[in-house]
């Protein structure tokens, strides 16, 4: 007989209709996972009461380590350290311009791999060892296996960088609900409490600094219906950029043309220190080498000017696409945690001529906004508030002199599907080339290319005659399929885009066959912590049993379940699965009399004073 589980006031009474989701804040600094317990939106924690995972992966030729773990090898180790790995994701090796230290190996067209003590990492397998992070964190959390995850991903991202995502959560076993832009995410983490009867409309700007890009939507609430009228930003910009550029900074102040990788990576770190620093104090000391220099307010705002200037540049842009003034935003919301960095604060602060909003801690904000949104998704909530996302950039393919023609323009709400036709150039043309491209430019070479199908069989006809219809359409998530169909004889093709900067078959064939190869370990390893999962919740329930009902048990009873209950206490230590089971049936043992005891005491307490009558007149 097992111990009987009551439900605490305002917890749930029913566990299995409650299904686990979780929101996840992939960062380029730091990472960080939420869920909605209870009905509010709360930030998991480690063992050590920390919230934020540093996005911090280090490889030496015994282990890896990632987190607050790994962060110690930046400077000791930058060549096997990796930090901003989102910054890679998506990118061929010829997109990656700006300084690192790391030895990036494959063709420049195509994905790179990081050269580690441990072999060739793939940002997708780093990122994925991230998530897997996170989700370990929530189990543990939670005590619960986790039914899906929504992952946020900046609103700027294009499909490349949006489908290596989606590849990492699944090479994190994750079950992706949806891929939700960062800017929408945070509206939804301030917006849901907002009163859906407001007589007028309003409108939000999203002003989303991160470690390593840009973003800012405005966005809509009306009557319930979030909505994005337009976003823009930058993949390439962030808390990183400002560092650099104080590197930059006090190489120049030194006359110094190169630093190597070790010293590189301990100056980015005093440079992050003192930006910090800043926004509590005037003036920071920055030690570069064996020189410290004096950093004050008014050269760190003229040294970072460039970057918040692009910012700036970049929110005027989407206002003007929105077809708002100044006049038309209600609320500025600050998110990602560069934007506690007080020059952020005051350009924000100057350009919208109002106290932008923070009242949410900017680094939780996206995955609180997130885990609300995965709740929906799961089916745990009712709340009946729409959430419309929109694609960041134009999706179209190319036609005769390498031109573009669009057929989702960007800022359109998603899921979206547009229908095209076109035709043959040529007499007889029994094929025909679909390329796909994404961006804002009008020729291909000025655009990304994002795939290419053929559409084959087309019967020969005079050039113009047949009828090629291409439909394109946007997921939830922002992903992309393509088909084409001629209408006549109904031949078709169909792609769904996945860019070559994304997970490559060889490494996804490398990966699975590792699956298979340790596939036994991770089954051991699994059933170990399912085991310990299940232990602790046998001694969960015993504490306050005891506490409630130990004047049940005679003495001997009660020190045979003491002793039971730190037998299993120890086996938990250790990796021995057997002594564990054995553990758990001992135990079980003493506390199924156990509660067998506590139910014949409440059963005599109901019928305390009862006659049977009583019993027999009540039927």
């Amino acid at each position: 007989m097992a111990l009987l589980q009551i439900a605490e006031p305002g917890q749930s009474s029913a566990p299995h209709e409650h299904r686990i989701a979780i929101g996840i804040d992939l960062g380029t600094t730091h990472s960080l996972v939420a869920t909605v317990l209870s009905g509010q939106a709360k930030v998991l924690h480690d063992q050590q009461g920390r919230v934020l995972l540093p996005s911090i992966a280090h490889y030496n030729e015994q282990r890896a380590v990632y987190g607050d773990e790994a962060k110690a090898f930046i400077t000791q180790d930058p060549k096997n350290t990796i930090v901003s790995v989102k910054r890679f994701m998506g990118r061929s090796k010829a997109d990656i311009k700006f300084q690192h230290p790391y030895e990036l190996m494959g063709e420049d067209n195509q994905m790179p791999a990081f050269a580690t003590a441990q072999g060739p990492k793939t940002p997708v397998e780093i990122s994925a060892e991230i998530l897997n992070q996170l989700k370990l964190r929530a189990e543990d959390s939670l005590k619960n296996p986790i039914n899906g995850a929504v992952i946020t991903v900046p609103a700027y991202f294009d499909e490349a960088q949006r489908q290596a995502t989606r590849d990492a959560a699944e090479l994190a076993g994750l079950n992706v609900l949806r891929l939700l832009n960062e800017p929408t995410a945070a509206a939804v983490a301030y917006g849901l409490d907002q009163d859906a009867n407001l007589a007028t409309d309003r409108n939000y700007v999203i002003y989303d600094l991160g470690g390593g890009t840009f973003d800012v939507s405005i966005l809509r609430f009306s009557q319930g219906v979030f909505e994005v009228l337009a976003t823009g930003g930058h993949t390439a910009l962030g808390g990183d950029d400002l560092d650099r550029l104080i590197v930059k900074w006090a190489k120049k102040q030194l006359n110094i043309d190169i630093l190597d990788d070790h010293q590189y990576s301990q100056v980015l770190v005093a440079a992050r220190q003192a930006k910090e620093a800043l926004t509590e104090q005037d003036s920071v000391a920055l030690q570069v080498l064996d020189v410290t220099l004096t950093l004050d307010r008014a050269s760190f705002e003229a040294i970072i000017k460039v970057a918040l200037d692009k910012t700036i540049s970049v929110c005027k842009r989407v206002l003007r696409d929105a077809k708002l003034e100044l006049s038309d935003i209600q609320n500025v919301v600050l998110v990602g945690g560069s934007t506690r960095s007080y020059a952020v604060k005051k350009a924000v602060r100057e350009v919208f001529a109002q106290e932008p909003l923070c009242t949410i801690n900017p680094d939780e904000v996206v995955a609180i906004g997130a885990s609300i949104t995965a709740n929906q998704l799961i089916g745990n909530s009712t709340d009946g508030s729409l959430l419309l996302d929109v694609t960041p950039l134009s999706l179209g393919l190319e036609t005769m002199g390498g031109l573009v023609e669009r057929l989702i323009s960007r800022n359109t709400a998603i899921p979206v599907a547009r229908r095209q036709e076109f035709t043959t150039y040529q007499d007889g043309q029994t094929a025909m080339l679909i390329h796909v491209v994404q961006g804002e430019r009008d020729l291909v070479e000025h655009c990304r290319s994002l795939g290419r199908f053929v559409l084959r069989g087309i019967p020969p006809m005079t050039a113009g005659q047949a009828r090629i219809e291409v439909t394109f359409q946007v997921d939830a998530d922002g992903l992309l399929s393509v088909a084409a169909k001629e209408t006549t004889s109904g031949v078709n093709a169909h792609i769904d885009i996945k860019p070559s900067y994304g997970l490559s078959d060889q490494d996804m064939e490398r990966l699975l066959l590792d699956g298979f190869k340790f596939a036994e370990v991770d089954k051991e390893l699994r059933q170990l912590n399912e085991t310990k999962v299940e232990a602790k919740r046998e001694l969960e329930a015993l504490a306050p049993a005891l506490q409630a009902d130990a004047h049940l048990l005679d003495q001997a009873q009660r020190t045979a379940i003491e002793a039971a209950q730190a037998a299993l206490e120890s086996t938990l230590n250790g990796t021995d699965l057997p002594a564990i089971e054995q553990a758990v049936a001992a135990l079980k043992v003493h506390t199924d009399a156990f509660a067998a005891l506590r139910m014949n005491q409440h059963i005599d307490a109901a019928l305390k004073g009862t006659k049977l009558d009583d019993w027999s007149n009540s039927n």
